[in-house]
């Protein structure tokens, strides 16, 4: 069996072991190449990822809308439009943002929208008890928030009243924007402050945490307070386009899932909702920027989770409502830290890293795996809060690396999703392990599909092999996001250390690719 063999001679024994451990070497070399692997179907796509998955959220928390996105109609300093940043304006379009959650959050449910509607001058105060205890003058409110959707491009998501409101405060906002002109008592009032034509507002959340800060109900009773609210929220012109979102579950909170699914018709509401956020520990965050390895790795493990949690909810949803109209909404989700030293520690003021880069390609690459069901979704928060997109200072403004993620991942925006079988290595720490690698796929329109991937090894980089099925690929590019160090972020006097650049390291052959993933990077490819 071995005469068409000149070389190795086996008559040698120690030839025979040599050869033997250089083969082990190549097939132990090959195994742990091969271990990352990425299979995708590309003719077996049929869930589109809606676009509003990558939606964004504004709460009236710390410098986010005074400060962040409004810095008053009288600023000559600032370039703005009635008050909003021009700059965050354009960002916003660039990142194609899909919808804006508006006004909380905690303080959704202290506020009452009519305070912020008529002439400026004449608007009460309120004080922000749940974040830093600040008085605010509603300047900012209603037509300006919706105005600055419409200049955006991005569909308002109005968080309504029902931890201290009424039934007939939310019935009455929904008639003030949606309503004919002149039709009601509503709509008379906003012609008179100078609205003709309604905003067509589709997308109602009905109250938020429930559970805790929006009045700390059971789901049983918020169940019956839901339906209650439901039903009056009408304008009958846009009736049929509502989409009324259920306070959700926090967390790996099952229960309260299975009850709102149980005793709320389906036809009454639209979506239900989903918190999570990555921390370490709700007791010691750790710090946003000189973290250990320790700390990023417990953050992966918490991002992680939300893997679990959407396929957990997931499933109790299926059980009552097998052909999913009723979405999952992910409205707030994101890493959450230690507010930087010396800023208002109810203000969640935090820098933005690779780290964060991280969190926000895993998330996003679940929900794209999870199309059928997340149908909408909402990065925390999108100015100076939490995980931003973008950061101010005065007349300065940055782009964090989130905010490069979402950009390069919304290719993924309406494009159909492409299943796929992923393998991956574990990144190790001591004991503890984690996949290395997340991975989802898509095909747009044109029939250009779209990969993308995030390796989170702290230091290890990582061979993918990608088998594409169904697609006969021509040509590939790509985009990478990365930096020298973990804890590396964009600042105020380097603002763009880190930005994508063109990926050189996919291979192609046939239908078959091979990537190298450097250490903590995210890379989208384009297959054409």
């Amino acid at each position: 069996m071995y005469a068409a063999c000149s070389t190795p001679r086996f008559n040698a024994p120690g030839n025979f072991i040599k050869t033997l451990f250089v083969f082990a070497l190549v097939l132990t070399h090959h195994t742990i190449r091969a271990q990352n692997s990425v299979v995708i179907n590309a003719d077996l796509g049929k869930d589109k990822i809606s676009k509003h998955i990558y939606g964004h959220f504004a709460e009236h928390l710390g410098t986010c809308i005074y400060g962040g996105f409004y810095v008053g109609d009288t600023n000559k300093v600032i370039p703005n439009t009635n008050g909003v940043r021009n700059d965050i304006v354009d960002a916003l379009k660039k990142l194609k943002v899909p919808n804006l959650r508006w006004p909380g959050g905690c303080f959704a449910d202290t506020y009452h929208w009519k305070d912020g509607v008529g002439p400026k001058a004449n608007r009460p105060a309120i004080v922000n008890r749940w974040w830093g205890g600040v008085t605010e003058d509603n300047s900012f409110g209603t037509h300006d928030f919706l105005n600055m959707c419409e200049m955006i491009g991005a569909e308002p998501y109005l968080a309504g009243n029902v931890g201290s409101g009424t039934v007939q405060e939310l019935s009455d906002w929904v008639q003030y924007v949606n309503g004919k002109p002149n039709t009601s008592p509503m709509t008379t009032w906003r012609v008179k402050n100078g609205r003709e034509k309604g905003w067509n507002v589709n997308i109602w959340g009905v109250g938020n945490e429930a559970w805790g800060c929006g009045g700390n109900m059971k789901p049983e009773y918020y169940a019956n307070i839901y339906r209650q609210y439901a039903t009056y929220m009408s304008d009958f012109e846009n009736d049929a386009k509502k989409f009324r979102v259920a306070s959700g579950a926090n967390g790996n909170d099952y229960n309260w899932t299975e009850v709102l699914m149980r005793d709320i018709p389906h036809n009454m509401m639209e979506g239900v909702a989903l918190h999570h956020y990555a921390v370490i520990n709700w007791n010691q965050k750790g710090p946003a920027r000189d973290f250990t390895e320790q700390q990023y790795f417990a953050t992966m493990r918490s991002a992680w989770r939300m893997e679990e949690f959407v396929t957990r909810h997931s499933t109790i949803m299926d059980k009552y409502d097998p052909n999913k109209r009723v979405a999952l909404v992910v409205d707030e989700w994101g890493g959450w830290y230690e507010v930087e030293p010396g800023t208002n520690p109810g203000f969640l003021f935090q820098q933005n890293t690779i780290r964060d880069a991280m969190i926000a390609g895993m998330t996003l690459n679940i929900f794209n795996n999870h199309a059928d069901r997340v149908r909408m979704a909402n990065l925390a928060q999108t100015v100076n809060v939490l995980q931003a997109v973008i950061l101010t200072n005065q007349e300065k403004m940055l782009l964090t690396p989130t905010y490069h993620v979402m950009e390069m991942y919304n290719v993924h925006q309406d494009a159909t999703m492409l299943p796929l079988q992923l393998k991956t290595n574990d990144y190790v720490l001591g004991n503890e392990k984690l996949p290395a690698v997340s991975a989802s796929a898509s095909k747009d329109k044109n029939g250009t599909a779209h990969v993308s991937l995030v390796n989170i090894d702290a230091s290890k980089p990582q061979t993918v092999t990608i088998d594409v099925r169904g697609l006969n690929i021509k040509s590939v590019s790509g985009r990478i996001l990365t930096s020298k160090k973990l804890q590396d972020y964009n600042s105020f006097d380097q603002p763009t250390k880190i930005q994508p650049t063109a990926f050189n390291g996919a291979k192609l052959n046939g239908n078959s690719l091979e990537v190298q993933l450097p250490p903590f990077s995210v890379v989208v490819l384009a297959l054409k």
